[in-house]
């Protein structure tokens, strides 16, 4: 095999893919990286892939001779990255001894490959469901909601986002046991059945895990101006296929909580407030509680003025207060202020609204404009008072 590209090209290929190289690898391959050459397309191809996700992506350069081979990631990707930009190398493989030489105007290296037939295929599904996605979405969907999923790997299903298609609007929603987060894009049609998608009764769930999404979001945010983006699911495999890349991912196994039935269906306490103004507030104080506890407390009297504080023991206090129209009485209740401000940044509404029943029952952060978008769940702390 022997190939000629550009320098740029070839190492934002490596650092896409060497995101799904293992670094821990159970067998040697697995710290490679897949280069594949064809002659009749001139096009070249890198995959990563550690078993539980792969990427493969695509480019142009000049094909001499049609080939595969797999190269150590960590070397490849630290040598390329260190080459001049913009400048052409090539890569040619002596297929008798699997010996790699990388030729750039600078110098040259040889490393030592392993054969690609020991490499493992990346999963393709022949069967089961097809989607077409509207990239847009898809990543305002998985924006709306990844950062609640859980980082306790015992709670494996919990530690990815699960996505529903539905026929006109995708339901996406992520917990971590003390918040929930669930956002509805649709009334447009997102989402179009190229083959068999499934009805009412049955709509597609999958969870996918959030180390996934977080490539998978670079895919779909490369790929936001494209009219679509295809997906594939069957037996715990999804595949996203773009123009020139492709990532697959195992699903988490088993049935995701029934979230629906965490939100309570009414509330006694509205309180209306400007969305940045609360952001701004919360992150002045999270100073003081972030020094201990990170709980936050916020005081409502039946004023235009809510009390935003916290305590720090032995090291300081903070206040501020911030307008607020609600429809209550008096009424105290307490976060933690990271819950809040993550929630509260994926608000695109000026304002938002927070409904509780009591300090001790969840409370959830709708935006006011369009609160059937996004429900944010989060749970009150407990104070001592």
């Amino acid at each position: 095999m022997e190939i000629i590209c550009n320098q740029n090209d070839f190492n934002n290929a490596i650092q896409l893919v060497s995101k799904a190289v293992a670094s821990r690898p159970t067998h040697p391959i697995l710290a490679n990286i897949l280069l594949t050459a064809d002659q009749s397309t001139d096009k070249i191809s890198l995959t990563g892939f550690d078993l539980n996700l792969g990427i493969q992506t695509s480019f142009d350069g000049t094909v001499k001779n049609s080939g595969a081979i797999t190269i150590p990631s960590k070397l490849l990707s630290e040598i390329v990255n260190k080459l001049p930009h913009e400048t052409p190398i090539s890569l040619k493989v002596d297929e008798t001894s699997d010996n790699i030489l990388i030729k750039s105007d600078r110098g040259l290296f040889n490393l030592k490959g392993i054969p690609s037939d020991e490499y493992p295929n990346l999963p393709f599904v022949e069967s089961g469901t097809s989607l077409t996605i509207d990239p847009s979405a898809f990543l305002k969907a998985l924006k709306s909601t990844i950062f609640a999923s859980s980082n306790d790997e015992s709670k494996q299903l919990l530690t990815g986002v699960n996505f529903t298609f539905k026929k006109n609007y995708l339901e996406s929603a992520s917990t971590d046991g003390h918040r929930l987060a669930v956002a509805l894009i649709g009334k447009e049609k997102h989402i179009e059945n190229t083959d068999n998608l499934p009805i009412n009764e049955s709509d597609l769930s999958v969870t996918i895990p959030t180390r996934s999404l977080r490539e998978i979001e670079k895919l779909v945010s490369l790929r936001s101006s494209e009219n679509a983006i295809k997906l594939f699911y069957d037996k715990g495999q999804v595949v996203f296929i773009s123009s020139n890349q492709i990532i697959t991912t195992r699903t988490l196994e088993g049935n995701y909580p029934n979230y629906s039935q965490l939100i309570p269906d009414t509330f006694s306490k509205i309180f209306n407030f400007n969305t940045q103004k609360l952001i701004d507030a919360l992150e002045r104080i999270a100073v003081l509680a972030d020094q201990q506890s990170s709980v936050v407390k916020i005081k409502l009297d039946n004023t235009d003025l809510a009390s935003i504080s916290a305590d720090a023991q032995d090291i300081g206090n903070a206040n501020e207060l911030i307008p607020v129209s609600n429809s209550a009485e008096n009424f105290d209740i307490a976060f933690n202020v990271r819950y809040l401000l993550e929630g509260l940044k994926v608000i695109a509404s000026d304002n938002v609204l927070l409904k509780c029943n009591l300090a001790t029952t969840p409370a959830i952060l709708v935006p006011e404009d369009n609160f059937n978008s996004f429900t944010y769940l989060v749970m009150p702390v407990q104070v001592r008072t």
